[in-house]
């Protein structure tokens, strides 16, 4: 039970070659990039699309991503060493429960505001995004012969989509208010047609790398922690722990919001991991515990803009949908009356 304490364990800080972990990790950090980077450019579009309806003239309140470009590459870079740095067994851990919360706030949620945890979960996975990158690639790649050049292949690929990506919103943040309405730019005309479609898009995709990673997660945890001798020993305090966490979150939810709620939510959800390997894991799994609070903060701390277009569309959809609900009560209102009076 402390044999992490003990330091009877033979793992290193690395699970396997630092370079093929430094690339895994570069790739989980080009995921997440892709996904803020799109996502910025979607809540960029309605709010001009708000703005021209409401007949204001233009964003002068939005932040150009050229003033935070130092900030960004802080970032990238230190969820790229996060993400290098902690292993598949807890990267697995975290994708698996994850899924399992995403789960239950989704149907907790109920029919009334599905698309409301849909949007703020994606603002929420970006350090598990990571992490689905991060196994499933250690997982596909057990035994590959070449897997160096196939782990550097895919960097590169996924280096040249986080670039486009953030090209597309650098273009669209400097140029976009003006291109729309002269229409002249192709880039910008295709995102006037077509982009009402990126949200719904990127959730298809983080479902899609969700799924491929639950498989990979399920086979990893499975293969060392799922042994005769330390199965109970597993599922009884990762019951326990994560029942007590979602009637936590759920009992709680309404009394925060905000950023404050996210961050909550993080360190309430790592501190079952961190319990979990307390009980069942090693010196490293714990260490790699620990520094996934680091990605946690990386993803979500600057992720402040993502929040407030969520909180901003839900404040400006909800006025409209009551005033949908209160007009259907009032015809059936006068539909019943009147057939009374008939």
């Amino acid at each position: 039970m402390f044999s992490w304490i003990l330091g009877t364990s033979e793992r290193t800080l690395f699970d396997s070659n630092p370079i093929d972990c430094f690339l895994q990790g570069l790739i989980g950090a080009c995921g997440v990039s892709v996904l803020c980077s799109l996502l910025r450019v979607y809540y960029f579009l309605q709010t001009c699309c708000d703005s021209e309806s409401e007949g204001k003239q233009s964003l002068s309140s939005a932040v150009s991503p050229l003033e935070g470009k130092w900030r960004a590459v802080l970032q990238f870079w230190s969820l790229t060493l996060v993400l290098s740095v902690v292993g598949p067994r807890v990267s697995s851990l975290l994708v698996l429960e994850f899924s399992l919360r995403a789960v239950s706030s989704w149907t907790s949620a109920g029919l009334d505001a599905p698309s409301r945890g849909l949007d703020l979960l994606q603002i929420q996975c970006q350090f598990s995004l990571g992490c689905c990158f991060t196994c499933a690639l250690a997982f596909l790649h057990q035994g590959a012969p070449h897997r160096s050049l196939n782990l550097l292949l895919a960097a590169a690929l996924s280096w040249a989509l986080a670039s486009v990506s953030q090209s597309v919103w650098s273009h669209v943040a400097r140029l976009y208010p003006l291109h729309s309405t002269e229409r002249y730019c192709g880039k910008c005309i295709t995102l006037l047609t077509c982009g009402h479609t990126i949200l719904a898009s990127l959730q298809r995709a983080v479902v899609l790398a969700f799924a491929i990673a639950n498989v990979a997660s399920t086979a990893t945890v499975y293969d060392h922690f799922l042994s005769q001798k330390d199965a109970l020993k597993l599922w009884t305090p990762l019951t326990l722990c994560y029942t007590m966490l979602v009637a936590y979150i759920q009992e709680n939810q309404n009394r925060q919001t905000g950023a404050e709620a996210l961050v909550h939510t993080a360190v309430l959800r790592l501190g079952a991991v961190l319990v979990l390997m307390l009980t069942v894991g090693d010196w490293s799994d714990v260490l790699h515990v620990l520094i996934a609070f680091l990605g946690e903060a990386a993803c979500l701390l600057p992720s402040h803009d993502l929040l407030q277009a969520v909180l901003k569309e839900q404040e400006e959809t909800s006025p409209r949908k009551n005033q949908q609900t209160s007009g259907r009560k009032t015809r059936e209102v006068r539909s019943q009356s009147s057939s009374g009076d008939s």
